[in-house]
């Protein structure tokens, strides 16, 4: 299997970004993305900040219609130097993304307002304050080493019927590096080998959801394209790659040898990599409201 993705996506905006969920997603939202590096032992209270601090704002922009969905993803194979943890939400436009970042900001300054009047209090009654959630977030994990990313899917393909409530899907993302000038070429490759065969899948059930992206601001070159697919288990990446075997192995060796040479040909093979995420929280709403 030949298929290419990202270190972190949703697959919440393909669910959402067209009425009614259709199939085909229509317009192109955007999915921030911070990936995190939380220090060993301190899980359940980036968990407890998670649920705390940034929950809340998420879930009240989710129900403003302002998120489309939003989840907190961990890698499933571990690797030094790789984030432990990742936080998603996706919105229509950039400014969705300002709208969350001024709720954001907002949530914060109440926080260290209120920690601020108990840290005085504590002091009045000549008591020890509670360590403030700045002070907790200090602890928890390396605010320095803290990334975040703007993604863009341009392309994108779900199943008619959302996720089960509770749902908690596994993704597997594909990073390549596409050479300069050759994007159009590298889609069009896509769209005529893998997309049939990822359709395919999605009608089956085998695959939720798929998209093929770019990084809407360019932070890295490490990559320029990604894919990812979102399934309900592990399982499904065995079923995925023998459709792919199968699809290949109907092909004449002729073709095989055009489909491997012409991905070679519009990408840099050492840039390729693979990730496994877990979702831990996964949550998904209505699309925006129409203009």
């Amino acid at each position: 299997m030949r298929t290419r993705v990202v270190l972190l996506l949703a697959l919440a905006l393909v669910w959402c970004a067209g009425a009614a969920h259709a199939q085909q997603m229509q317009s192109q939202p955007l999915t921030f993305v911070s990936d995190y590096y939380i220090h060993p032992g301190k899980e359940d209270d980036f968990m407890t900040l998670v649920k705390t601090v940034g929950q809340p704002v998420r879930d009240k922009l989710m129900a403003d219609r302002v998120i489309f969905g939003w989840g907190l993803e961990v890698p499933v194979l571990r690797a030094p130097g790789n984030p432990t943890h990742s936080i998603w939400y996706s919105v229509a436009d950039w400014a969705g993304v300002q709208k969350v970042q001024a709720a954001m900001a907002a949530q914060l300054a109440k926080l260290a307002e209120e920690d601020k009047k108990a840290a005085d209090d504590a002091r009045k009654k000549g008591g020890k304050a509670l360590k403030s959630t700045a002070e907790r977030i200090q602890e928890t994990f390396d605010v320095s080493k803290t990334k975040d990313w703007v993604f863009r899917d341009v392309e994108a393909f779900h199943t008619n019927t959302p996720p089960p409530a509770g749902a908690l899907p596994y993704t597997w993302f594909t990073i390549d590096r596409v050479h300069p000038g050759k994007s159009h070429e590298y889609r069009e490759l896509f769209d005529k080998y893998d997309k049939p065969t990822l359709d395919k899948l999605v009608a089956d059930g085998v695959i939720w959801a798929y998209g093929l992206g770019v990084q809407e601001v360019t932070i890295t070159n490490e990559f320029t394209h990604y894919f990812w697919a979102s399934v309900p288990d592990m399982a499904a990446f065995d079923k995925i790659n023998a459709a792919f075997e199968a699809d290949r192995a109907k092909r004449s060796p002729e073709e095989r040898s055009v489909i491997q040479q012409n991905y070679r040909k519009l990408t840099d093979p050492a840039a390729y990599r693979d990730f496994i995420l877990r979702s831990i929280i996964f949550k998904i709403g209505g699309p925006p409201p129409k203009k």
